[in-house]
């Protein structure tokens, strides 16, 4: 089919690369990854993510189940040999720290169609939330909250515009509380992907579900500024989190939906491998949004400007989108 996938093309072309990791891979583990000198482990990094990013495409497009097994295997003795070389001795905190600047970022964009497909989940809960709510306003005593659901809109704006913000020992300890409770969602959603993914897909939706209620809540009460910049400080941080942790689970569930001609525990061993690090790899976009989320976003007027509080939240935001979008392309010449 003209513009179609050109399975033949795609291995005539991509196979050097595969070809050239695979070589270099026996080196490095005959000899150490020492062996390599620094621009030799540059292209080793290089041809790593490139096959990770085919392997990504290859299973995308249904490519042969031979061809997905060889790239899986290739891609996680590369894992192995990487990571082996940095998660011990004086480069431990190199190791991390370039897995958080460089490594998380790719792989989020190498997971750009399970990252995709839990917002998809998440928003589409928040969008029968609000449809719920709209339609039968008895919903919201079973879509809200308990503390949401006892006090009206305009009750509780009235009562944290009068506290205007936390004192210094209570944000402190709800903000760690928050990130105890941020942990527990993220790994759950994670976790039920081995419930071939209903789990993580049921979470996604019931998460997605109060949220959108209680933005339209918010709305139909004229409180709708009020409820963006409470919500969006923290919000852009947490919910990015709960999609990446969402992705993760859809990830196991491709282990076990979809296993190739691997033996089924195989195959979630390596797309685990992926997930757990993607999990893991949100740790601190946690930590910032329980930290926001205990200070800035219990902060209300006068106390600070609803329009601070966005202005914020677009700082936050930016900052966030830019390090999962950028950090980690390669520069090219020229």
């Amino acid at each position: 089919m003209p513009g179609g996938f050109d399975v033949n093309r795609f291995l005539r072309e991509r196979g050097p690369t595969w070809a050239a990791l695979e070589q270099t891979l026996g080196e490095v583990e005959r000899q150490g990854m020492s062996s390599l000198g620094v621009d030799g482990a540059r292209r080793f990094g290089k041809l790593y993510r490139a096959t990770s990013a085919d392997l990504v495409r290859a299973q995308g497009e249904r490519v042969d189940a031979g061809v997905v097994d060889y790239l899986n295997e290739l891609v996680a003795r590369a894992y192995a040999a990487i990571y082996a070389g940095t998660a011990t001795g004086p480069g431990l905190g190199r190791g991390l720290g370039s897995f958080f600047a460089l490594e998380f970022p790719r792989l989020v964009r190498a997971e750009s169609r399970a990252v995709a497909l839990a917002a998809a989940l998440l928003f589409g809960g928040a969008a029968l939330g609000a449809l719920a709510a709209r339609v039968d306003p008895d919903a919201m005593t079973v879509l809200l909250p308990e503390d949401h659901a006892e006090m009206t809109p305009g009750e509780r704006v009235a009562r944290d515009e009068a506290r205007g913000a936390h004192a210094g020992d209570e944000a402190a300890a709800f903000s760690s509380f928050l990130f105890t409770h941020n942990i527990q969602v993220s790994f759950l959603v994670f976790a039920l992907g081995l419930t071939f993914g209903l789990g993580t897909v049921a979470l996604l939706l019931s998460n997605g579900a109060p949220l959108g209620a209680l933005a339209w809540q918010y709305h139909h009460a004229g409180q709708g500024l009020f409820f963006w910049a409470w919500i969006l400080p923290h919000g852009i941080p947490e919910l990015t989190e709960i999609v990446i942790a969402g992705a993760s689970g859809l990830i196991l569930a491709r282990g076990l939906w979809l296993p190739g001609r691997r033996p089924r525990l195989e195959a979630l061993r390596v797309e685990g491998a992926r997930a757990v690090r993607l999990v893991l790899g949100g740790m601190p976009v946690l930590v910032l949004a329980g930290v926001i989320e205990g200070t800035i976003s219990q902060m209300h007027a006068p106390a600070m400007p609803y329009e601070a509080k966005l202005a914020f939240a677009l700082l936050v935001g930016t900052g966030l989108f830019a390090w999962l979008a950028l950090a980690g392309r390669e520069r090219r010449a020229g």
